[in-house]
């Protein structure tokens, strides 16, 4: 198992939320498993000052940081920079997915991590950084 993961926005508000999918599979359930194995394997989890702004548009800063306390030791903090910023504006638009999206895609791939995230726009990012969903991990 690779030992850096960059989880998208969703990932953290599935296991935060216990949220369910469409078809009532325990998303919840499959990011909790995650980030047991994440923690147990001692993987390290990328995040970013991009991936915050994004959480606190659902979330206060308090709930955010009690998210992140439990694994705060396998946590290792990143920048978006200007270069990465104007990159994903280009993919975003050539390939019609968000911005945000390809943000996180470059993030991933600029720090040597696989990108987990249930979001079916990554999937036109695959050339960018490797994705798979928590239960491919688990």
């Amino acid at each position: 198992m690779k030992k850096r993961f960059y989880l998208d926005t969703s990932i953290w508000m599935d296991v935060y939320e216990d949220r369910k999918g469409y078809n009532q599979e325990p998303l919840g359930d499959f990011a909790l498993q995650l980030f047991s194995r994440l923690f147990s394997s001692k993987s390290r989890i990328i995040f970013s000052d991009f991936l915050l702004r994004e959480l606190e548009v659902n979330y206060s800063l308090e709930k955010i940081r009690g998210m992140i306390l439990p694994f705060e030791k396998l946590m290792i903090k990143i920048s978006l920079s200007y270069d990465q910023k104007e990159e994903a504006k280009i993919i975003a638009k050539e390939r019609g997915v968000p911005k945000g999206d390809s943000i996180h895609a470059i993030l991933a791939r600029d720090n040597s991590a696989v990108l987990v995230s249930r979001d079916k726009h990554f999937q036109l990012l695959k050339d960018i950084c490797e994705v798979v969903k928590p239960e491919d991990i688990i």
